[in-house]
C-alpha cells in the first residue's frame, strides 16, 4: 500500500526485494527439495513429517476460514435472494465449465489413443491393499450418494473430517439465520467478523513455514516415486499436462478474454499460491490466499465467500479432464470398445461421481472407480494401470482446479454486475490499490513479505460500505443498515 506525504498525495509503496519475497523462498524450498529427493532418495523420504505437517497445518485453518467468510458474507447483505442467485449461477456455471474440461480429455485420448497395444488382461492384473481399498469404497459409492453425503451426521464432523462441503452447508444455515434475526444477531456478525481477522493472522503464521513445508513435501515424493515411473507411462502425463495447458488457455483464457481480463497476468498476480499447490500437490493450502486477493481485486465478500469454497467441491476442471482421460485410457488398455454414446455416457455419469471429491483421500481414484463400476463396461481393476503415475499428475489437476475457481469467482462477479473490472486490471497488473473499506483488517497479499508480519490497515467498518455497490443495493441501503456490526447499534 502506498505512503500518504505531507502534502495529501499517495506516493506508491516501495517494492520488496527479491530475497523478501515468499515465493522466491517457496520456489527455494521445491528445487532444493528435487535435488534431496533425486539426490539422497532415502533423506528425502525421511522428509515427510515437514511436509505433512504444514499441509495439516493449513488445513486446520481451511474448515473456520470457509465457515466465517460464507457467514459473514451471507449475514451481511439485505437481499437474501441475490445470495440465492449467485449460488444458481455458480453451479450453472460449474457444470459448463466440468463438461467443456470432460470433453477436452475425452477427445484428446481418442485422437492419440495411447491405450491401444498396451493389451492388458483385467483379470490378471494385481491390486496393492491402498489400491484395493479405494477400488472397493468406488465400487460401493452410488452416484447420488454426493447430493445425501452433504447433510452431516453433527456440526462438529464435517470440521473433524475437513469436508469443505458439508462445513459449506452448515455456513449457509447459519448466515440465512443470522441474516434473518436482524438487529439481534449483529453481535453475533460482530465476533464472526473479527474471528475472520484472527483467523487470517494465524495463516500469516503458519505461511511462514511455506518454504519448509514444500522442501518436505516435494522432497519425499521425487524421494519415493523417482522418476523410473516416467519412461514407461510419459507418454500418458504428457498428453494429460497438454490436454490441461490448453484447456487453461483456450476455454479459461477465452472466459477472461471476455471479462476484458488477461489470464496469464491473473496467474502471475497468484505465483505464491501455485508455487505452494506445486509444492504440495493440494490445492487446499492456496484456498484462503485465493480468497484474500481476489477479495482484494474488487470481488465482494460474499460472492467469494460463496463461489470458491463451492467451486472447490463443484468445479475441478483438472480432476474431470483426468477422469474422461484416465477412463478411456483403461478401455482402450484393456481391449474394452467404447461407442459414442458409451463415452458420452460416462460423461454424463462424471458429471455426478466427480462431485465432492476434493479433500477426499484418494478422491480421484474413488471417483473413476465408481464411474466404471455404474457403467459396468470398463473393469475397475484397471485403475492399477495409473495407479502408479498419479502422482506426477496430481500437482497438473490441483493447478488446473485452483485456476478454473478463480476465473469462474470473476465471472460469477460480472453475471452479478458487482465485478469492477478496472480495479482488477490494475490489482492484476500490480499497481497499488487503496484497500477496500470491506476487507478484513489484513492486508491480502501481506503474507508475500517473508520478514514481516501481516499488514494491518484498519478496523472493521460497516459490511454495507462497499464503493461498488450497485443501484439496486443503493436502493436497500435501509435494510442494510439493520447488518451492521454491533458496537455501531443499539440495541
Amino acid at each position: 500500500m502506498g505512503h500518504i506525504t505531507t502534502t495529501g498525495t499517495e506516493t506508491p509503496a516501495p517494492k520488496k526485494r527479491w530475497y523478501r519475497q515468499l515465493y522466491f523462498w517457496v520456489l527455494t524450498g521445491i528445487v532444493l527439495g528435487i535435488l534431496v529427493g533425486w539426490l539422497a532418495p532415502a533423506a528425502g523420504i525421511a522428509m515427510e513429517p515437514i511436509g505433512t505437517t504444514f499441509v495439516n497445518a493449513m488445513r486446520m485453518l481451511i474448515g473456520p476460514i470457509v465457515f466465517l467468510t460464507i457467514v459473514g458474507g451471507i449475514a451481511s447483505v439485505a437481499d437474501l435472494k441475490r445470495v440465492g442467485m449467485t449460488g444458481l449461477k455458480a453451479l450453472t456455471y460449474f457444470q459448463i465449465g466440468t463438461i467443456f474440461a470432460l470433453l477436452f480429455g475425452l477427445v484428446a485420448i481418442n485422437i492419440f489413443r495411447l491405450g491401444d497395444g498396451v493389451n492388458a488382461d483385467a483379470s490378471a492384473i494385481k491390486t496393492t491393499d491402498s489400491a484395493a481399498k479405494l477400488i472397493d469404497a468406488g465400487a460401493h459409492q452410488e452416484w447420488w450418494q454426493f447430493l445425501t453425503h452433504i447433510i452431516p451426521t453433527s456440526v462438529v464432523a464435517p470440521f473433524v473430517e475437513g469436508d469443505i462441503l458439508q462445513i459449506i452447508f452448515i455456513a449457509v444455515i447459519f448466515g440465512v439465520a443470522l441474516n434473518a434475526m436482524g438487529k439481534v444477531g449483529a453481535p453475533v456478525l460482530d465476533g464472526v467478523q473479527r474471528l475472520t481477522g484472527v483467523m487470517f493472522k494465524i495463516l500469516g503464521f503458519i505461511m511462514k513455514a511455506a518454504p519448509l513445508g514444500a522442501f518436505g513435501a516435494m522432497a519425499f515424493a521425487v524421494g519415493k516415486y523417482g522418476v523410473s515411473s516416467l519412461s514407461s507411462m510419459g507418454g500418458l502425463i504428457a498428453l494429460f499436462y497438454a490436454t490441461s495447458i490448453l484447456f487453461v488457455v483456450v476455454v479459461l483464457g477465452s472466459v477472461m478474454a471476455f471479462l476484458k481480463l488477461n489470464i496469464f497476468k491473473m496467474i502471475r498476480h497468484l505465483k505464491e499460491e501455485y508455487l505452494l499447490i506445486l509444492g504440495t500437490s493440494t490445492a487446499e493450502p492456496a484456498l484462503p490466499g485465493l480468497m484474500r486477493k481476489l477479495e482484494h481485486a474488487g470481488v465482494k465478500k460474499e460472492t467469494v465467500g460463496l463461489v470458491v469454497p463451492t467451486g472447490y467441491s463443484f468445479n475441478l476442471d483438472g480432476a474431470a479432464i483426468y477422469l474422461s482421460l484416465a477412463a478411456v485410457y483403461i478401455a482402450q488398455a484393456t481391449n474394452t470398445n467404447l461407442t459414442i454414446g458409451q463415452q458420452l455416457g460416462l460423461i454424463a455419469v462424471m458429471l455426478l461421481t466427480s462431485k465432492g471429491a476434493a479433500g477426499v483421500a484418494g478422491g480421484g481414484f474413488i471417483a473413476l472407480t465408481a464411474t466404471l463400476a455404474t457403467l459396468g463396461t470398463i473393469p475397475a481393476a484397471g485403475i492399477m494401470l495409473i495407479f502408479g503415475i498419479d502422482k506426477f499428475m496430481s500437482e497438473c489437476r490441483a493447478l488446473v482446479n485452483f485456476t478454473g475457481n478463480a476465473v469462474a469467482t470473476l465471472f460469477i462477479a460480472w453475471w452479478d454486475r458487482t465485478l469492477d473490472a478496472d480495479r482488477v486490471r490494475r490489482v492484476f497488473n500490480g499497481e497499488t490499490v487503496e484497500p477496500l473499506p470491506s476487507e478484513d483488517p489484513i492486508l491480502p497479499d501481506g503474507y508475500g513479505d517473508i520478514d514481516d508480519d501481516l499488514i494491518e490497515y484498519g478496523h472493521h467498518t460497516h459490511p454495507d460500505n462497499h464503493p461498488e455497490r450497485t443501484e439496486a443495493a443503493d436502493a436497500d441501503s435501509t435494510a442494510k443498515d439493520t447488518r451492521r456490526p454491533a458496537y455501531s447499534e443499539t440495541i
